[in-house]
């Protein structure tokens, strides 16, 4: 009876064997790397970017950031066509808040991207903020444009209470009712702000393009607005009357920790990223 059981015994586990070694034939291991590259990796040159291409009824989710997931807070703007797939609309009184930028508070350099759509109107708009409360506008970073006509207007840039100002030089059509390209370069070796209107750069109005910072310092950063300024995502900050949100429709929002090349610059707008 022992002999028989230990027979008995030593033929399950032989079975089992056989089973398990048949079963782990039918499945091929992948090899290693066998995987796709995400293109805008964490830690990557890209440190936030919002597409606005959701369709969902949870407005939050039509404006994600793709870089780290990173969901808005509130964001109280419609969903509209954009250059390449959605954009949103501006109110002029409400903006998109996030609660930060994703590691972009560590850029030393930067390079700022986006897609415009805007008619003439009298208001002084303000179209987006990196909100700090080191500076007296409460602001590490925000864009101001003002004076438009269908041909040029005035536009203002300002890094760490730094700015650059196009007065009477930036004859670009960016309120013409058609989409538009405008990006901004900061080079940390050269102190150098430059801007690119379609994917071109625009001659900076006498020195006023070298802001002297050295690296960037937006460590006490918070959240970062998009279609106005602090006030209208319910942030402290100016609330003066003459402060508008952006009215206009904006796409493709990037921000990267680095001074994009002109070609870089030039490949966005080509492809209309």
């Amino acid at each position: 009876m022992n002999i028989f059981k230990t027979v008995l015994k030593t033929s399950l586990f032989l079975l089992v064997v056989f089973v398990a070694a048949s079963s782990c034939k039918k499945t091929k291991r992948p090899a290693l790397g066998d995987y796709p590259k995400d293109a805008n990796a964490p830690g990557g040159p890209l440190k936030f970017y919002a597409a606005f291409n959701g369709v969902s009824t949870n407005p939050l989710m039509n404006a994600v950031d793709s870089v780290r997931a990173n969901f808005p807070s509130d964001n109280p703007l419609l969903s509209v066509t954009g250059v390449s797939g959605k954009a949103f609309q501006g109110t002029g009184d409400k903006a998109i808040k996030y609660p930060s930028a994703n590691d972009f508070k560590d850029a030393t350099s930067c390079t700022i991207s986006m897609w415009l759509n805007n008619t003439v109107n009298a208001n002084t708009e303000l179209l987006f903020s990196l909100a700090s409360k080191d500076y007296w506008h409460e602001s590490a970073a925000f864009l101001l444009l003002e004076h438009a006509t269908p041909t040029k207007c005035q536009l203002k840039i300002a890094f760490q209470d730094h700015w650059v100002e196009y007065i009477d030089n930036f004859n670009k059509p960016l309120f013409d009712g058609n989409w538009h390209h405008l990006a901004f370069t900061y080079d940390e070796t050269s102190s150098l702000l430059k801007v690119y209107f379609d994917g071109t750069e625009v001659a900076t109005p006498g020195a006023s393009g070298n802001l002297g910072l050295g690296k960037l310092n937006f460590k006490t950063a918070t959240n970062l607005v998009l279609g106005g300024w602090n006030k209208h995502a319910g942030l402290s900050g100016p609330t003066d009357g003459w402060i508008s949100g952006y009215t206009g429709k904006m796409d493709q929002f990037r921000l990267y920790g680095k001074a994009l090349t002109a070609s870089e610059i030039s490949a966005l707008y080509n492809s209309k990223l």
